[in-house]
């Protein structure tokens, strides 16, 4: 089974996306911080990351730089889960290592279709 990492503050945006995944045969795990995500990231090593970007302390895209330069964690792929929706935002964490940037409120086909994009590489 496919593991995915949600890394995001909002309970209400995990529920969401948790649902969505696990309704599809996806495995979750939830980290409520970068800081958390981090730590989970390195230590399960998951097939995939959801990452949020607006969250206090380390922001999504800190972590998904972080992750990209991590020699344990840069294979796996990120996908940035944001309302942080100008240009400017999808351009920067696409250079932090994301591999793409969905502006929420995500669909589940949209949502279905990045992660089954980010799997495939």
């Amino acid at each position: 089974m496919v593991n995915i990492l949600i890394i995001d503050d909002s309970p209400t945006e995990v529920y969401k996306l948790t649902t969505i995944l696990e309704k599809n045969q996806y495995a979750v795990q939830v980290a409520s911080s970068g800081e958390e995500g981090l730590k989970i990231a390195q230590g399960t090593r998951p097939d995939l990351i959801l990452m949020d970007v607006v969250m206090p302390g380390v922001n999504g895209f800190q972590a998904t730089r972080q992750l990209s330069r991590n020699a344990i964690t840069k294979e796996i792929p990120v996908v940035i889960v944001s309302t942080k929706d100008q240009d400017t935002d999808k351009v920067w964490g696409m250079r932090q290592g994301a591999r793409a940037y969905l502006v929420k409120p995500v669909s589940e086909p949209q949502l279905l279709k990045a992660v089954s994009d980010a799997l495939a590489g």
